[in-house]
């Protein structure tokens, strides 16, 4: 507590767990939305509106300051544009070819490592073990997976690790927002011709360009933003745990965006990664020295 005098105004903290929740489940319903929009546009276009979108609105916010940066800050933001990128492409890509939740579980491969080769102690390996046991029930639960599906999703997880590890080192390089607002830029430049070759006819249809904008907040303005704030404070590897509850966010969206029914075991499969998230929260060692900015 502060007294009425004192010159130091008291600060609203997040925690980030919290902020890492809200960014979940922003970008799983904002998935579902994208997702059922795939009979009408294609999913590299929708990919490419999702980050349009985050890009200028990030940009209008943010107004990033580019003099001063040495040659290791642009190579990092430029990785984490690519990884942002990549991870976002792949991911659609396999959304249109396998199950919601079922994609999402595949794409987990790569956060999860990332929290296995990060951990230090054993407490810290039950709840990696406890998330991964989940992710194999929702993995193998249904049969109907296509190779190129499965591939996309593999891709989208290596790019999702790589995410998380530039995501801390761009927050700790750039202030505020001016890393991600770079990384969306370079991200759109990035995806910008397959989007035109895919579907440039889709820009001249307002819904869609409005639906297109609506999955840019839920699935990048909001998690993105979150996220990058969380990693400033926590650990990667911390990190990597809490996500385990992507699938079971995924499962949930496709149930009420998509109509997708849960069976009794994909809800203990979810009850697996929440156990393992909460046991991962609770843990002394989640919240890391924090970053000056």
């Amino acid at each position: 507590m502060t007294s009425p005098n004192s010159s130091v105004r008291p600060r609203l903290v997040v925690s980030p767990i919290w902020l890492v929740l809200v960014g979940i489940l922003s970008v799983q319903f904002g998935a579902g939305v994208a997702k059922s929009l795939f009979d009408e546009i294609s999913p590299t276009m929708i990919v490419w509106l999702r980050l349009v979108t985050s890009a200028v609105i990030l940009s209008l916010l943010a107004r990033p300051a580019l003099r001063g940066r040495s040659r290791d800050d642009w190579l990092v933001v430029l990785g984490f544009g690519l990884s942002l990128g990549v991870m976002n492409w792949a991911i659609y890509q396999a959304f249109a070819r396998i199950p919601l939740g079922i994609a999402v579980t595949i794409e987990f491969v790569g956060p999860l490592t990332l929290a296995v080769l990060g951990s230090r102690r054993a407490r810290d390996l039950v709840w990696v073990g406890l998330a991964a046991a989940g992710v194999l029930l929702l993995g193998f639960e249904r049969t109907d997976l296509s190779v190129a599906g499965v591939a996309f999703a593999v891709v989208a997880g290596a790019a999702w690790a790589s995410y998380i590890l530039l995501s801390a080192q761009t927050g700790r390089r750039w202030p505020g927002f001016d890393g991600l607002t770079l990384a969306s830029i370079v991200a759109t430049l990035m995806l910008t011709p397959f989007a035109l070759h895919a579907g440039s006819s889709a820009l001249g249809d307002p819904r869609i360009l409005l639906l297109g904008a609506a999955v840019g907040l839920l699935s990048s303005v909001i998690p993105y933003t979150c996220e990058l704030v969380a990693l400033r404070s926590l650990r990667p590897a911390v990190f990597g745990v809490l996500m385990s509850l992507e699938p079971a966010a995924a499962a949930l969206a496709g149930l009420l965006v998509l109509h997708e029914l849960l069976t009794p075991l994909q809800l203990v499969a979810m009850a697996c990664v929440v156990v393992a998230s909460i046991g991962a929260t609770r843990s002394g060692s989640t919240i890391a020295e924090p970053v000056p900015d």
